[in-house]
C-alpha cells in the first residue's frame, strides 16, 4: 500500500514539473527575444546599420546608395588661423555679414568700428580671390552663405601686481572660416 502511494504521488508530481518546466522555456525565450529587440531599434551594436534598401512596386532591392544626387552649387572656402583676437568678439562682427551679398559685406566690414572687421574682411577678399581664380567665378555675384568663428589656443601669460601677486592675462586666439556662394537668382 505504502508503494502505491509513492507511486501517485510520483505521478501527480511529474505533471506539476512539466508544467513548470513549460512556463520556465516561453519566459526564457521571451527575455532572451526582449534582449536582442532593442539593440536592434538602437543600432548599438556592430553590422546594425549596414546597407539600407528600398522597394519598389516590382519587389527588387535597389540599394539606398544609387537614389537620385542632386548637383550641389558650388562653395568656395578660405580660413584664417591663429588670428589674435578673441572669437567672442569677431563673432559679433560675423554675425552682422552672414548671408550678406559680397558688395554689402565689403562696405559694412569696411566702416566697422570693430577690430576684427579688418581680419574678417580679408578672409571674405581671400574667398572671393579664390572664386576667380580656381573657379572662374565673377567674385561680385557671390554671397557670405557661412561664416564661422571657432576659438584657437590661447596664450596665457601673467602680469605683476602690488605685494608680490600674479595675475593671469588670458591672450586668445580665432580661427576664421568664410564659405562663398553664388548669388542665388
Amino acid at each position: 500500500m505504502a508503494d502505491e502511494k509513492q507511486k501517485k504521488a510520483k505521478k501527480a508530481k511529474e505533471p506539476a514539473k512539466k508544467k513548470a518546466a513549460a512556463k520556465k522555456e516561453p519566459a526564457k525565450k521571451k527575455a532572451a527575444a526582449k534582449k536582442k529587440e532593442p539593440a536592434k531599434k538602437e543600432g548599438g551594436k556592430k553590422g546594425a546599420g549596414k546597407k539600407e534598401t528600398s522597394k519598389k512596386a516590382t519587389g527588387k532591392k535597389e540599394p539606398a546608395a544609387k537614389k537620385a544626387v542632386k548637383a550641389a552649387p558650388i562653395v568656395v572656402r578660405a580660413s584664417s588661423r591663429y588670428v589674435r583676437v578673441a572669437p567672442r568678439k569677431a563673432r559679433l562682427v560675423a554675425d552682422q555679414v552672414r548671408g550678406l551679398h559680397i558688395e554689402k559685406a565689403r562696405a559694412l566690414l569696411q566702416f566697422s568700428p570693430r577690430g576684427a572687421a579688418r581680419d574678417i574682411g580679408k578672409v571674405i577678399e581671400s574667398a572671393a580671390s579664390n572664386a576667380e581664380n580656381n573657379h572662374d567665378l565673377v567674385a561680385d555675384e557671390m554671397r557670405v552663405a557661412e561664416i564661422t568663428v571657432d576659438e584657437g589656443p590661447t596664450l596665457r601669460r601673467f602680469r605683476p601686481r602690488a605685494l608680490g601677486r600674479a595675475t593671469p592675462i588670458n591672450k586668445r586666439t580665432s580661427h576664421i572660416a568664410v564659405a562663398l556662394s553664388p548669388e542665388e537668382e
